[in-house]
């Protein structure tokens, strides 16, 4: 046998083992490790789910978190309290003294005011009166909110105008009370 006869034997011998194996995947049913088949002797899968699915109303939201409240003693000396006959007034609530820092204020924050809750974000960019700040779904003058800022210990919520909306004390954490410029009580907590 030449050259040339023996590589033409081994490329047609080649061949027809690629068709016999390229026609052996086309099969529907392949044999497999273990006796069983693939292909048309497979059961096809059931789908999911196989349970009813029911739609019911979601509870209402949480109220928010109470504040801490901190208390400071007020009482009159005891001599004159007892020589006036009346009792030791109630304790009163104060600011928190944690100083109030801008850095703390940046994020997200939510709000209660006239009865409704919203979210403030605020970041650190410069904006009329102080720093940018954006309000979702608020009701009434805080939904005006478009800037803050720090003025000592409280947080000054500002309109685009740069015009005080509502004015906040540190009560606690992270939490502040306060009141807006039309007299309605506002808390901005996390």
């Amino acid at each position: 046998m030449t050259l040339w006869t023996t590589t033409r034997l081994r490329a047609r011998t080649g061949l027809a083992l690629v068709a016999a194996v390229t026609l052996a995947g086309c099969n529907q049913t392949m044999p497999m490790a273990g006796g069983g088949t693939m292909g048309g002797g497979v059961a096809p899968l059931r789908a999911a789910p196989t349970g009813q699915v029911y739609a019911n109303q979601l509870p209402p939201p949480p109220p928010p978190p109470a504040a801490p409240v901190v208390q400071t003693p007020v009482t009159p000396p005891v001599d004159a309290a007892a020589a006036a006959g009346t009792t030791p007034a109630a304790p009163v609530q104060t600011a928190s003294a944690t100083p109030v820092t801008r850095e703390g204020l940046v994020g997200a924050w939510r709000v209660t005011s006239g009865g409704g809750n919203c979210q403030i974000f605020m970041a650190l960019t410069q904006w009329t009166g102080g720093y940018r700040a954006a309000s979702r779904g608020c009701p009434g003058q805080v939904a005006d909110v478009s800037a803050w800022d720090v003025s000592g210990n409280q947080v000054v919520l500002k309109d685009s105008g740069g015009s005080t909306v509502a004015t906040l004390n540190n009560t606690g954490g992270t939490r502040y009370e306060g009141t807006t410029s039309g007299g309605q009580s506002v808390s901005l907590y996390r």
